[in-house]
């Protein structure tokens, strides 16, 4: 896995291989096949991206943008998560596999959580667009490696994205 998710990360899904994850993980591509069934098997069983779903669920109107941040930043900031969340988001643009993965799992299902939350006439679109601010700012930071966005620590980030981040999600504060 840890091999698939390198290398999905790296290359992408059109330039990995079964048999360069076998090589690189000392298999034999036949048992990637055996366990896995074909690339996109290999692919789904490799490419997550961990949204704790049950911080969301509890995150009162208040909490939203900082869990949203936590969350951020653990899944790319946490080497045994980083690749795996590359790796999907690399992918999602072209591999559609990874793009239902990323729409109902990354932004849908929690979307619905802060749009509960959030409450109100535009709580799914304030959601929504909560959504895609963190979107924005992990391929800036860790996609397209922005230099001042990619140089920011997490504090910096976390200073400024904050304020705009509750004015999303709670215009009345």
């Amino acid at each position: 896995m840890e091999a698939a998710r390198e290398q999905f990360a790296e290359l992408g899904f059109e330039r990995t291989t079964i048999r360069s994850v076998a090589a690189a993980a000392g298999v034999d591509p036949a048992l990637v096949m055996q366990y896995f069934k074909n690339k996109e098997g290999l692919f789904g069983a490799s490419a997550r991206w961990h949204v704790d779903h049950k911080k969301l669920s509890e995150a009162t109107l208040e909490d939203v943008p900082r869990t949203a941040l936590d969350d951020l930043f653990a899944s790319f900031e946490d080497p045994s998560r980083r690749d795996s969340a590359i790796a999907l988001l690399r992918n999602c643009l072209t591999h559609e596999a990874a793009l239902d993965v990323m729409r109902e799992q990354v932004m849908c299902e929690p979307q619905a959580m802060v749009a509960a939350t959030i409450g109100g006439e535009q709580g799914e679109l304030r959601a929504g667009l909560l959504g895609a601010t963190m979107i924005g700012i992990t391929i800036a930071k860790y996609l397209l490696k922005i230099p001042v966005v990619a140089e920011a620590s997490r504090e910096q980030i976390e200073q400024i994205m904050t304020p705009v981040l509750q004015a999303l999600v709670d215009p009345e504060r």
